[in-house]
């Protein structure tokens, strides 16, 4: 069981990154998927989370309306599009998939979640 991200990068303020994560060994369709991040000296924060059924999406405030979480269950792959990115995006991102019956709290917590990929390093710098 293994969860693969990548994407990651160095990115002027403003740009985009598109963030993928591949599943293998097991099949994503009945997991919630999550992204959370880590930036040197801070913990670890929920960024974007995605039901098993696609129908539920949820987003930290700090980056609503400039990310896009999504899944693709098919490749077994998820996604997170980030749009005007920001200096306080730069952190290394991890993705992540749990069976839990979703809901607004309980997807913002890392301890729900079963499996975690290794994170991938977003640098937002001019």
């Amino acid at each position: 069981v293994q969860l693969q991200a990548s994407g990651g990068g160095l990115v002027q303020p403003g740009g985009s990154l598109r963030l993928s994560c591949a599943a293998s060994g097991f099949t994503l369709d009945y997991y919630n998927i999550g992204w959370f991040r880590q930036a040197p000296g801070k913990e670890r924060e929920f960024v974007a989370g995605i039901s098993w059924s696609g129908f539920g999406t949820y987003y930290a405030d700090s980056v609503k309306g400039r990310f896009t979480i999504s899944r693709d269950n098919a490749e077994n792959m998820m996604y997170l599009q980030m749009n005007n990115l920001k200096p306080e995006d730069t952190a290394v991102y991890s993705c992540a998939a749990g069976a839990f019956q979703p809901n607004d709290i309980l997807v913002r917590k890392p301890g729900a979640y079963d499996y975690w990929g290794q994170g991938t390093q977003v640098t937002v710098s001019s």
